[in-house]
This record gives structure tokens, C-alpha cells and sequence, in this order.
């Protein structure tokens, strides 16, 4: 991925509606932060404090193992609008 493609993903939100990529007013949200997801904002409305402090780890083909990979992300400690790259996995 070249800096044209990390800077079109910035602001967007993951698994969004290409037609509709930017943060919605109401919803709440973390910035995924570094990682092939880097830029990214995923959406935790509605989320109980176990599932955040779980972490994610969401599909991407753009990670270590192509498609049908994980990117795996941590909230960040005392910041849980910023989660972090933990790695790839399978």
C-alpha cells in the first residue's frame, strides 16, 4: 500500500458502505492505529466495557496473510479512542 492508499483510508470507517466511509453523527468511535488498518475508525456504539477491553481483531486482506487475514487491535491504555496493532494473524 502506497501513501495515496493509507491517506484514502484515513477517516474512514471499517466495514462502512463505500458510498458512506465517514464518521456519523451519535455513533462513537476508536481510531485503529498502526497496522494494515492504520487510519481507520471503528465503530463501538453500543459496545459493554468487556468487548472494548477484549480488543478486535477484524478481517483485512491487506495484513501479513492476505485474504481472509486478521489485524489484530488492543485500546490503547488510558486513551480507549485510540486501539493498537497488536499483529496479524490467519
Amino acid at each position: 500500500m502506497d501513501s495515496d492508499d493509507e491517506q484514502l483510508l484515513r477517516g474512514r470507517i471499517y466495514g462502512a458502505d463505500h458510498d458512506h466511509p465517514g464518521p456519523k453523527p451519535g455513533r462513537r468511535y476508536a481510531e485503529l492505529v498502526g497496522g494494515p488498518l492504520d487510519g481507520l475508525l471503528l465503530d463501538i456504539t453500543g459496545w459493554r466495557p468487556e468487548e472494548i477491553d477484549d480488543g478486535v481483531s477484524l478481517l483485512t486482506e491487506l495484513g501479513q496473510f492476505g485474504p481472509r487475514g486478521r489485524a489484530l487491535y488492543d485500546p490503547r491504555p488510558g486513551d480507549p479512542t485510540r486501539w493498537d496493532w497488536v499483529g496479524d494473524s490467519p
